[in-house]
């Protein structure tokens, strides 16, 4: 085996490793959340680049929204991974106020085609003055531009 191409194995190995290395460090952070709030709902807002609405997880636990998305990489003929920096599998989570009372059940999650989740969390008390009134609670966003995905508890 020549120097070189010794050389040239070992500069491999490194690079890999760190790029397995920053995907893991991407895996454990957060991606980064909006949360907002009218008068009838919570509005929270996720980037999720490169994802697919059944790629993505979304629970509400404990006043807290969490989403996991388990992304996939495709295959570019003709190219040979060098750098696997990118996490298969991120997530972010977004605490809502303590004094919130919501009904997660009717939440909703839309994925646009740019890849922002957002995530619509009623209040109850907006529910219970709509069933009242016998109004509909208004959705954000249009959803001719985003897909719809579930709320798990």
């Amino acid at each position: 085996m020549r120097l070189r191409s010794i050389g040239s194995s070992v500069g491999d190995a490194i690079y890999k490793q760190i790029g397995r290395a920053n995907a893991r460090l991407q895996k454990q952070r957060s991606l980064p959340v909006d949360v907002l709030e009218n008068d009838k709902c919570y509005l929270v807002v996720f980037d999720t680049p490169g994802a697919q609405s059944d790629d993505i997880q979304v629970r509400y636990l404990e006043g807290e929204v969490r989403i996991q998305v388990d992304r996939f990489r495709q295959f570019h003929e003709g190219y040979e991974m060098r750098f696997p920096g990118r996490s298969m599998t991120i997530g972010g989570e977004a605490e809502l106020p303590r004094d919130a009372v919501v009904a997660p059940d009717a939440g909703t999650a839309r994925l646009s085609a740019t890849g922002t989740l957002t995530i619509e969390i009623p209040k109850r008390s907006a529910l219970e003055s709509a069933a009242d009134h016998d109004e509909d609670t208004v959705a954000a966003g249009s959803e001719s531009q985003a897909e719809e995905i579930s709320i798990d508890d």
